[in-house]
């Protein structure tokens, strides 16, 4: 069950990673960093605040 779950955070991450470096976000750089260095909770930020 750990593992799944894991792996779910993981695609969130990855999937957040490459939306932003797609985007044409001016912030790119900054959501960028705060996504590496808060992997869970700077996805689901990005995914509330970064997207347009």
């Amino acid at each position: 069950m750990n593992n799944l779950l894991y792996l779910l955070v993981l695609a969130l991450w990855i999937i957040a990673i490459v939306d932003c470096a797609k985007s044409n976000n001016p912030n790119k750089v900054v959501w960028i960093i705060v996504i590496l260095l808060v992997p869970f909770l700077g996805s689901i930020l990005y995914f509330i605040f970064g997207r347009k």
